[in-house]
């Protein structure tokens, strides 16, 4: 860990989150919550927080910290935010969240139940969030845990993170806007792959490209599609769905007028069925998105960069987002990422598009 700690390229990283991701102010209140591991990238964010002339705001407030907590409160403790933590959602001016888990199964033991409840606490950050009312960032910061899930040392988990995220951001915005301008002016999106045959609507919906201002690494471009459009089925057969501590594989749900009608898993099924009956908005589509990045070409088991997967899509089941016209409203948000570089076709209104994961535009 020792090397990594002085690795030269933290600051550059640490510059490129609170300058281009959260582009803080002076003044503003900026709270840093990462996991105890994350101490170098939380010091060298901090310091550039200072530079800009803002407050650094240090909590130890990650999912994983608070597993003891989750397990053992009420419930009805749980569901609501406790009063200085309902401040903080409401005024802070940006956050920035450092992930660096010692052990990436924490949290894979607090029922759904709980997870729900804690997401409804949540609601008025996520809101705000998700509306761009103030400006955030999630990043990883490299720790044994991620890079043995990734079946990588430290060094090669450190190389591949910083390769994924230090990139010339402006070249491929421009890059991921010029394919995105096809997807805004057409209507119908249709998916064909193994087990997969699913058709939904994007029409008046603009995307937002996701070019190192927000999840780091960003390198996709996404879509809140028309709430009660999508119809057919998805398979995830390459990849286990990750989230909130649990890896669901072989997940298959069916679509009828935007809904998940029909749900299934080989594994930890409960757990998805759990989820997706979280709240009414759950079953509903509330994102659609297509990874671009070039550095990353491969599965990590951590969604963070596997939705940027360079020839795969996304879906995220749950919340939309309402800054660009997705209407739905969920505690949930659970993405799930499908390879199409294996015999995968996308279609826009009937025309080819992508195919085996290479672009035909």
């Amino acid at each position: 860990m020792t090397r990594l700690v002085f690795d030269p390229r933290l600051e550059a990283y640490a510059r490129l989150l609170v300058e281009r991701g959260l582009n803080v102010q002076p003044g503003w209140q900026v709270v840093i919550a990462a996991d105890p591991l994350a101490r170098p990238l939380v010091q060298a964010s901090a310091q550039v927080i200072a530079e800009r002339g803002a407050y650094a705001l240090v909590r130890a407030s990650m999912l994983s910290t608070l597993v003891p907590w989750l397990k053992h409160a009420p419930l009805a403790l749980i569901e609501r935010a406790a009063p200085i933590d309902a401040y903080a959602m409401e005024h802070m001016d940006a956050y920035l969240g450092i992930r660096a888990p010692e052990n990436t199964r924490d949290g894979s033991d607090v029922s759904a139940e709980r997870l729900a409840a804690y997401n409804r606490a949540r609601e008025p950050f996520l809101r705000r969030a998700l509306e761009e009312e103030l400006a955030w960032v999630g990043c990883n910061f490299p720790t044994p845990a991620l890079a043995q899930d990734a079946g990588m040392t430290l060094e090669q988990y450190a190389d591949f993170l910083y390769g994924a995220c230090l990139l010339d951001w402006d070249a491929l915005a421009a890059a991921m806007r010029q394919r995105a301008d096809h997807f805004d002016a057409a209507d119908k999106v249709r998916i064909l792959a193994a087990e997969t045959d699913l058709r939904f609507s994007l029409r008046g919906r603009q995307a937002v490209v996701d070019d190192g201002h927000k999840n780091m690494p960003g390198g996709e471009f996404f879509y809140s599609p028309i709430e009660d459009s999508a119809e057919g089925v998805i398979t995830f057969g390459e990849y286990p769905a990750i989230y909130s501590g649990h890896a669901v594989e072989g997940v298959r749900l069916e679509f009828r007028a935007g809904r998940v009608v029909n749900a299934s898993a080989r594994t930890d099924e409960e757990f998805l069925i759990q989820t997706l009956d979280s709240d009414p908005g759950a079953r509903v589509l509330g994102e659609f998105g297509i990874g671009c990045n070039p550095g990353i070409q491969r599965f990590m088991r951590d969604t963070l960069f596997d939705e940027k997967i360079n020839g795969t899509i996304h879906l995220a089941v749950g919340r939309g987002f309402a800054r660009i016209g997705g209407t739905n409203s969920s505690a949930v948000h659970w993405d799930m990422v499908k390879d199409l570089r294996r015999g995968g076709k996308m279609l826009l209104d009937g025309k080819l598009v992508q195919e085996n994961g290479v672009w035909l535009i």
